[in-house]
Parts: structure tokens; sequence; C-alpha cells
């Protein structure tokens, strides 16, 4: 305890002795007298103060000297640039010389070259077929047999018939011989003569009668075999053995034995538009597809056409002739031709980007000494991306592509470099 407040004392008088001291150096420093400042109002200013306002004039009026020069430049900068901003750029083109042919494509209807109902031109009963739908036949092959039991009695009638009338011109051959030779002795009248040589005359043409007939039924009789006209193929077979078959033509169908085309060459009959029929010329040649086998392109041409407008479709009606030996077209398939359509001989190509539509008519802008002329033109074929051009240009136009719809004539425009195609 003793030892605590030895302590205790001890800290009060360390305090009180640094207390001490801090009290006698703020004395010291209060009893210091600060310096006084004497201004001398009579001495005169030297030069420097006057030179160095001098300077800072001199700076200031610099800088507002190159402020005002640049405001001016910047704004001589921007009037020049609002002119040139307000020239409208245009990118041109030229017209090009080599204008392509125009190719249209128009569906067409295959026929064969030959396609022929096959008839019967006499009355029976089908004995035997020997050629089914399918069969490439040639020209003179047996395709049927007919029997005509009927048909040969007749011959037999006729043959008896011809025989008959041949004795009967031969008694009448005599017999006017005969008068005649008693005729020159005076021994009968000269109308009995008569008689007898015209007997004779009857007798003649009734054997002509006879062998007509006789040729008439052996011709018919001929029929009872059915020929193929031509090389073909069989498309259809109507009638099978034991058939009746009477003797018909193209108004009575059900009496159609056979129907046979020919397709080692095909017709393909093409509606072609007016505004294309000056084009069409015979003998051109031209590429036939058709979507059974679109990677196969045949080659036919062009053998005729109606050389008429038809009132009721405007269309020229065109015969196209394709080699078909492979016999990859079939009849009745449908197929499509493609026409070149060449152009005119004073015509120029253009892209269709180039074209204003007016009330005046179609025009273009043309650039003239840097001002735009509006010219009417006139187009040929549209291909597309492109136009042919007829008339109204010259080689040398710098046409505007792509102008704008409020395009003025006379107006300034300015040609990009590099942007023509």
């Amino acid at each position: 305890m003793r030892t605590m407040r030895y302590e205790e004392t001890e800290e009060l008088g360390v305090k009180d002795a640094r207390e001490s001291e801090m009290t006698q150096g703020d004395a010291a420093h209060v009893e210091q007298p600060a310096a006084a400042l004497t201004v001398d109002t009579n001495r005169k200013l030297g030069r420097g103060p006057l030179i160095g306002g001098l300077l800072v004039a001199l700076v200031l009026i610099a800088f507002i000297v190159v402020g005002i020069r640049s405001r001016v430049h910047a704004e001589e900068t921007l009037s020049a640039t609002t002119r040139q901003d307000a020239i409208l750029s245009v990118a041109v083109t030229t017209p090009s010389q080599s204008a392509q042919p125009l190719e249209i494509t128009l569906p067409a209807n295959t026929q064969a070259y030959i396609d022929t109902p096959i008839y019967a031109r006499t009355d029976g009963y089908l004995r035997h077929w020997y050629a089914d739908i399918g069969a490439h036949v040639h020209e003179g092959q047996v395709l049927a047999d007919i029997e005509t039991p009927e048909l040969d009695q007749q011959v037999n009638q006729a043959q008896s018939d011809l025989a008959t009338a041949q004795a009967n011109l031969q008694i009448a051959q005599i017999t006017a011989e005969r008068w005649n030779k008693l005729l020159a002795k005076n021994a009968v009248s000269q109308q009995e003569t008569d008689q007898a040589t015209s007997d004779l005359s009857a007798r003649q043409s009734a054997l002509s009668s006879a062998q007509a007939n006789l040729r008439r039924l052996q011709q018919l009789q001929s029929y009872e075999k059915v020929y193929a006209p031509f090389d073909g193929v069989i498309t259809a077979r109507n009638v099978d053995i034991g058939s009746l078959i009477q003797a018909g033509d193209v108004n009575s169908p059900k009496s159609e034995l056979f129907h046979m085309d020919a397709t080692d060459k095909l017709r393909l009959y093409v509606a072609v538009p007016e505004v294309y029929a000056n084009a069409i010329h015979g003998g051109d040649h031209v590429a036939v597809t058709s979507d059974a086998d679109p990677n196969q392109k045949f080659t036919g041409m062009i053998v005729r056409n109606s050389d008429a407008i038809d009132l009721s479709t405007r269309t020229l009606n065109v015969e196209v002739d394709v080699a078909n030996q492979n016999h990859k077209l079939l009849p009745g398939q449908y197929a499509f031709v493609h026409f070149l359509v060449p152009p005119s001989g004073a015509s120029a190509t253009l892209p269709s980007n180039v074209l204003l539509f007016r009330a005046e008519g179609l025009q273009v802008g043309v650039v003239k000494d840097g001002r735009v002329q509006l010219v009417p033109v006139r187009i040929g074929h549209d291909y597309g991306a492109k136009v042919e051009i007829t008339s109204g240009l010259a080689p040398q136009d710098q046409v505007i592509l792509n102008p704008s719809d409020s395009l003025a004539q006379g107006e300034r425009v300015q040609v990009e470099r590099g942007q023509g195609e």
C-alpha cells in the first residue's frame, strides 16, 4: 500500500514538471516581439511591372486574334461542307452492248409422230392376235387373224358368177360373129345382126362387173389378216380371241382393234405468246426438258407453225420435232421447250434499278456536265436483274443507279467514283 502511494506521488511530480516546462516555453514565445513592416510611400516604381503588363496584354491580344481566326476558318469550312453536302452524290453505269438472248420456257404437249387407231375392214371373229400393248412391231408385221366364213362364201359365189359371165360372153361373141357373116350374104336382116352385136356388148359388161365384184370380195378377204402400217409400238389392244369383229371407223370406237404410235420421233405442240411470235423461225434448234427426267436435255427442231395467231389465246401454235430413238420421252408426256429470243440489233442492257416510273412514261437519269437529264427509254426484254433498252440511250451515257423518286430535271449531282456497275 505504501508502495502504491509512492508511485502515485512520483507520477504527480513528473506531471507537474512537464506542465512547468510548457508554461516557460509559451512565455518565451510571447516575450519575443514581431518585426514591424515599414512602407516607403515616396519611392518610385521601376520599368519591370510596365513591361510585364505589356507582355500580358500582347499575349491576351494574340489569343483573341487566334480564336477569331479559328472561328472564321471553322465557319468557312462548315459553309463549304454544307454546300458540298447539298450536291447529291450518285453512282452511275453505262449501257452494255452485249445483250444476251432471252430464254423463255413454255409447256408443250408431247405426241407421237404417227398416232393411228387400227380398225377391221371386214366382219368376222378374231381367230388370233400376235401383238399386245408395249410390243414394238415393224411395218407389214401381222397383228391379228380374222375368221370370215360369210365372206369366204361370197367369194365362192362371185367366182361362180364370173364363170357364168365368161360363158355368156363366149356364146354372145360366137353369135355376133355368125350374124355378121350372114349379113354379108344378105341372109339375115340388119336388125337381127344389130341385136346380136348389142348382146355381145352386154355380156362383156356383165363379165367386167363380175370380175370387179370378185376383186372387191377378195380385197375384203385380204383384210382377214391385220398388218402393222408402220414401225411403232402397240399402245392399246381392245379385242381378244373369239371377239365379234365388225368393220368400223373412227365413229365407232368400240370397233378399234389396236392403237399404234410411232415413237422414234415425237411432235411437241407449243403455244407461243404473241409478243414472241416474230422470233420463232423454222429450222431453229431448241432445248426440251421434262419433269420426269430433269437432268436430261433433248434437242428439238422447229419444223412448222400455224402462221396465224389464235384469237382466243393470242398465241402462235408451233410444232417442234424431237428425235427419240432411245424412247426416253413418252407420247402424252408433259414437257417444256426452251426458246432463245435474240435481242434487237440496236439494243443494250442496263440494271433494272435505273428505271424511273413517272407519269410521262418510263425514264432514266443521265448525268451530263454535272446535271441530271431525264431521258425517256423503251424496254425490249425483261431479264429480271437487267432489262433490254431498245431506244433512248447512247453507249457513252452515264446512267444513274438507284435514282431517287424526287430526282429532278437539271438537278446538280456529283458522280461517285468506283460505285458504278
